[in-house]
């Protein structure tokens, strides 16, 4: 062993063991030995910067960017709320729905913005059914581990693998050619897992996770009494109403404060909001809140014909449209302007664009005669408006403190209209990719630009989205790999483990790369893991005069198999708080099915990749 490769072998096992301890995080070790291993001579700082032009940094980064025009346009929950419903009252149903959806995505974009995306969902799921989100973290996270054994482009070790086989002058995986060994694995981890579930148990002491819990429009709804007072009404033919503007229409003088207007178009249905100059059309829907007796509210509807939709057309009618519509609770101080005015007078709508819709003197709330009630220090005001209205208040609130935002504020979608646009751009990427058409980089960056393009992301949101620290941790790894090939580190393994397993058949070989592999996950990020063993691999095919691909797809497949630990991969660090798992959880549930994925491997990858 020469001085070089014993350093080289040195500040390896130093960042193994920060990588353990997690002190410091691990893209801060990352930097450390980009910054450390050109101090050897070994590299240089170019070779060290290397990683940045890599084609597969850049293409996880817009594969994040893709993953965020998903969530932003909303179709990441549109999936999620599908798979609530469709799984009814089935906890066992719901998880296998759950996992077979993460591993369907998965497999077409990055693992670790798949879960990034789903937990959000899964939250929600788990809150509106009322189960500890222990339960499902676990299972999406081996969907997510298991999707990246699906495609080529599911996970950044398959990338890195794949990488390093093309460095050395072989043609590189097929999009698919991981399918033939992911596709049985998850469904043996949907099995597993509803076997496996009931080791994790219920929430853990110490109480839910998510954090305290902020009411939702449905609570307000039932607080403030306005299911008595909003009403949903339509516009008919031949009401009086049609081709006026609101300021030809004085509605506030009836006791009508008019807060949205639901009109349809050929394709689809938008929230208008109502201004001076807005003009009412024929089928419009229109939500009002109307201060008066049911009597005094027929009469109104009966002079400008319209029509009361349905009891069930009018239930939740804020929680259908709160991607347009919120509400916020304010409390008025001793400074206030509004102490002394009634709510008609405060003119609130042409001050902020919002409309009271509730009002408590302390506990007792206002339900009666609500415009005329005059303003009292201390009272609590219930506003409803478009989301961008209420967002202003927040930064100018002079008047008024805000006292709590609806839970329903932290699900709007930016860019909800935008679906359709985010999956027709998703599905170009995939076509391109498979196709092989365009390189999966140039596939990905012009995914990026169609996001930008079609309003899915901007580039504050792009740039939001990518996780910086995976993409240094891996451009921090990749050095190790360079310098254990130019030190002999690279052969000095390959020969150890062609010396350990002897004259062994290549399948023990294959298996004994499984375990070194797997097992190092315990330690080091999986896309670490990659990046150290895929050279070896293939230096050991060329050794035995094999085919490197058999090898390169072991090292790939076991460095997705990073199920044990939660520093294994940042798909299980991203569970680890959601679910508030501890490090055992993980060991128990990951070890015995990490045992069935490599004897699976062991088996299936000869069988699509002979040796020869």
């Amino acid at each position: 062993m020469t001085f070089d490769l014993a350093l080289v072998l040195l500040m390896l096992a130093a960042s193994v063991g920060m990588f353990v301890l997690n002190r410091p995080r691990m893209d801060a070790v990352a930097l450390l030995v980009m910054v450390a291993m050109p101090l050897t001579g070994i590299i240089t700082m170019n070779e060290a910067l290397a990683g940045f032009a890599d084609a597969s940094i850049v293409l996880i980064a817009a594969l994040f960017v893709i993953g965020e025009g998903l969530v932003r346009t909303g179709v990441a929950r549109r999936l999620g709320d599908w798979l609530d419903a469709t799984a009814g009252a089935s906890e066992n149903r719901l998880l296998v729905l759950l996992m077979a959806a993460v591993g369907a995505l998965g497999s077409l974009m990055s693992s670790t913005a798949v879960v990034a995306i789903f937990i959000p969902v899964v939250l929600r799921i788990t809150q509106n059914r009322g189960m500890s989100p222990r339960r499902l973290m676990m299972p999406l996270s081996v969907a997510a581990l298991i999707s990246g054994m699906l495609t080529l482009v599911a996970t950044a070790p398959n990338l890195v693998v794949n990488a390093e086989l093309t460095r050395q002058g072989s043609a590189g995986f097929g999009f698919f050619s991981f399918t033939p060994f992911g596709l049985p694995l998850l469904v043996l981890g949907i099995l597993y897992m509803l076997l496996a579930r009931r080791l994790l148990g219920g929430a853990p002491e110490g109480g839910d996770a998510r954090g305290p819990r902020h009411p939702s429009l449905r609570d307000w709804v039932e607080l403030y009494q306005l299911s008595e007072r909003a009403r949903r009404v339509c516009v008919k033919e031949g009401s009086p109403l049609i081709g006026c503007r609101l300021d030809e229409i004085d509605l506030r003088e009836e006791g009508v404060n008019l807060l949205a207007i639901e009109r349809s178009s050929r394709f689809s249905t938008g929230v208008v909001k109502p201004t001076a100059q807005t003009v009412i059309e024929a089928g419009d829907v229109l939500l009002a809140d109307v201060d008066g007796s049911p009597d005094e509210a027929a009469a109104l509807r009966a002079e400008y014909g319209l029509e009361r939709l349905q009891a069930g057309e009018n239930k939740d009618y804020f929680n259908d449209l709160s991607q347009n519509l919120g509400m916020v609770e304010v409390m008025l101080p001793a400074q206030s302007r509004l102490i002394g005015q009634t709510i008609t007078g405060a003119r609130l709508r042409s001050h902020y664009g919002l409309n009271v819709i509730g009002l408590r003197h302390g506990n007792t709330v206002v339900t009666e005669n609500l415009l005329d009630e005059p303003l009292k220090l201390g009272d609590t005001l219930l506003l409803v408006g478009f989301w961008s209205d209420i967002r202003e208040l927040q930064d100018d609130s002079a008047d008024m403190v805000v006292l709590d935002m609806p839970a329903e504020f932290g699900e709007v979608l930016p860019a909800a209209s935008r679906a359709p646009h985010a999956l027709g751009v998703l599905g170009l990427v995939v076509v391109l990719m498979v196709t092989g058409l365009v390189p999966n980089v140039q596939a990905a960056l012009i995914g990026c630009l169609l996001m930008g393009l079609f309003g899915c992301v901007d580039f504050n949101s792009a740039y939001a989205s990518i996780s910086w620290k995976t993409l240094i941790l891996i451009v921090g790894m990749l050095p190790f790999s360079l310098a254990l090939q130019r030190t002999g580190g690279v052969d000095l393994a390959a020969d150890a483990v062609i010396h350990l397993v002897g004259g062994a058949s290549p399948r023990i070989v294959l298996a004994t790369l499984f375990v070194i592999t797997a097992a190092l996950g315990l330690f080091i990020s999986n896309t670490a893991t990659a990046v150290l063993m895929a050279p070896v691999a293939l230096a050991i095919a060329k050794d035995l005069g094999a085919s490197p691909y058999p090898f390169a797809m072991i090292i790939a497949l076991a460095a997705s198999t990073a199920f044990m630990t939660p520093i294994s991969s940042p798909v299980n660090t991203l569970v680890v708080g959601p679910g508030q798992y501890s490090f055992g959880d993980f060991v128990k549930v990951g070890v015995p099915f990490s045992i069935v994925t490599g004897l699976v491997c062991v088996l299936l990858v000869p069988v699509f990749l002979p040796f020869r």
